[in-house]
């Protein structure tokens, strides 16, 4: 973990210094910056990302160990949200934070590329383990054109992309567009989340009976749920959302 702290601190300086050696700079890996990283992060630095190991069934929110593998968390219990699952196999701790956070907000591919790797490697064990999961249709989260086009890019278009590649599974941009703008996200609690969420998702078509919402991070579970009502509205009846990673 020292080791990949140090890479993750250093990454610019240290692929300045890399890239003219005799090493393929293309092998190092992102966060410890040791060679032979195949798909941008070593087998020692994968295996030491933080895992969402216990985890509510329906909305991935971290639960103490002894929990059930179909344990609800006491929100679902009490509010189930429209959607059944979710899928966020690593908590948005360092390194992920930091490889998420670059990758969004520096779009620094680089680095957001080598964890969407992971997570479609993940998602071909889940699916193979449970090929009744599989979407007919996955749709990212939609960004609002302004913000898009200040960012760049949208990271949850992106990572559709990536998983329909290698997974064979058709993904929409023009399903469910945005409405209106919202006020950011970031620093609201979960009642404001909602309320600053409400309505502004609408459906432009009927969706597909299954389909799999795609984003980078899921925090309260807000942007989900908004997304979710609108599909529903639409005609999907079983929704799952997929992420990189779960804020506790």
């Amino acid at each position: 973990m020292a080791q990949m702290i140090k890479g993750l601190l250093s990454l610019s300086t240290q692929f300045k210094l890399k890239v003219n050696s005799t090493i393929d700079h293309h092998t190092l890996c992102v966060a410890c910056l040791a060679p032979g990283a195949t798909s941008g992060l070593c087998p020692q630095c994968l295996a030491q990302l933080p895992r969402n190991r216990w985890a509510c069934r329906r909305c991935a929110l971290p639960l103490p160990g002894t929990a059930q593998p179909e344990a609800l968390c006491g929100q679902c219990q009490t509010q189930p949200p429209p959607f059944w699952l979710t899928e966020a196999p690593w908590l948005y701790h360092f390194p992920v934070d930091q490889l998420i956070g670059r990758y969004k907000y520096q779009r620094q591919l680089s680095l957001g590329h080598p964890l969407i790797h992971a997570f479609v490697d993940h998602m071909a064990q889940v699916l193979e383990t449970h090929p009744e999961r599989r979407p007919e249709l996955m749709v990212p989260s939609p960004m609002h054109p302004k913000r898009q086009r200040q960012r760049g890019f949208n990271q949850a278009e992106d990572i559709a992309e990536q998983l329909g590649c290698r997974l064979n599974i058709p993904w929409s941009i023009t399903l469910i567009e945005r409405s209106r703008s919202a006020r950011r996200q970031s620093g609201l609690n979960r009642q404001q989340r909602q309320d600053n969420l409400r309505g502004i998702f609408q459906a432009r078509g009927r969706a597909p009976r299954r389909v799999a919402i795609i984003d980078d991070v899921m925090t309260t579970g807000a942007t989900a749920r908004a997304l979710a009502q609108a599909l529903a509205s639409a005609g999907a009846q079983e929704i799952q959302v997929w992420a990189l990673a779960r804020t506790p």
